[in-house]
């Protein structure tokens, strides 16, 4: 298993960010909005590229900033958003990238622990089913604009 930090960073759009490498899946982008104060959820977004031969699953993250991690998929059905967790996780075709933005596929990081602050950096594991647990490290931007969409 191949294990290297990444950077998940906190704000309205991605920072360009290293390359974390895990087996053929290859992460990028990885960030996070900045939080109000008392807030106990956040969402985390990034970019997975799968290089390799074979499908993978995203099963899981960790952080020591949340109580829980998880993936979530938001979608339109019959006119109305809806968001709902992945149980089984989210599979990486292989030649294929999948984006977690906002509105669509995202990390939901709940019971934070403390705010999250524009420019922090904050440690995440993600645990992927053939690559193992990969180590990013998520940067904090500043928050959402009023009206702008999305988890």
């Amino acid at each position: 298993m191949l294990a290297s930090p990444c950077l998940l960073t906190c704000g309205c759009a991605p920072a360009r960010a290293r390359e974390v490498g895990a087996g053929g899946l290859v992460i990028t982008q990885a960030w996070s909005r900045a939080t109000p104060g008392g807030a106990k959820i956040a969402g985390g977004y990034l970019t997975i590229e799968n290089k390799g031969a074979a499908p993978d699953r995203l099963v899981s993250g960790s952080g020591d900033f949340a109580g829980k991690v998880e993936i979530h998929e938001m979608a339109m059905n019959n006119g109305v958003m809806t968001m709902r967790p992945l149980d089984k996780g989210l599979v990486i075709e292989p030649g294929k990238t999948v984006k977690l933005a906002p509105g669509g596929y995202h990390l939901m990081l709940m019971d934070l622990k403390t705010p999250l602050k524009q420019g922090d950096k904050v440690p995440l594991t993600l645990e992927f089913e053939k690559a193992g647990k990969v180590d990013t490290v998520a940067r904090r931007a500043g928050r959402r604009r009023a009206g702008a969409g999305g988890a």
